[in-house]
């Protein structure tokens, strides 16, 4: 995708990521977030570097197309960082244009210099998402994924 370029998220981002978060929620899961919570959020997040950072797919003209963030784990078993790919959204106006597809790429090379598996959590029902993510190389892990508590 020329012209589009990837780079970190800043403080000034922070109300775009937010109201990208509260749409990807109700995209996905039907969730309604509050907009101060999911502002807080990524306020949350900006301010402490070593929760995870956010990429943001942007224009030639400065525009924030998309965005995903990366949060991390440690694996004692596999003695790598385990990368987790999270909040991946894209415009509705920019979708199928391969601004996923550049924020992945970003990722993916970065995961490969620094020897660190990449995971991600999809809906069951996400038909898009699960084809878009299998499209990059991601495939079914043999995990599955459970919660406790918080608010959500």
């Amino acid at each position: 995708m020329s012209g589009v370029r990837v780079r970190r998220a800043r403080t000034g981002d922070m109300s775009t990521i937010a109201r990208f978060n509260v749409a990807l929620a109700e995209e996905s899961e039907g969730l309604q977030l509050e907009a101060r919570t999911a502002e807080e959020g990524v306020r949350g997040l900006l301010a402490n570097p070593a929760l995870g950072r956010y990429l943001l797919a942007v224009s030639a003209q400065g525009e924030i197309l998309g965005q995903l963030m990366v949060t991390t784990e440690w694996s004692d078993w596999r003695n790598c960082m385990i990368w987790w790919l999270q909040s991946v959204y894209t415009a509705p106006a920019h979708r199928g244009r391969g601004v996923f597809r550049k924020l992945c790429e970003q990722v993916l090379e970065e995961a490969r210099k620094n020897g660190c598996l990449l995971r991600l959590y999809v809906e069951r029902g996400n038909a898009r998402a699960i084809a878009a993510y299998g499209a990059l190389g991601f495939r079914r892990s043999a995990y599955e994924v459970m919660e406790y508590g918080g608010s959500g």
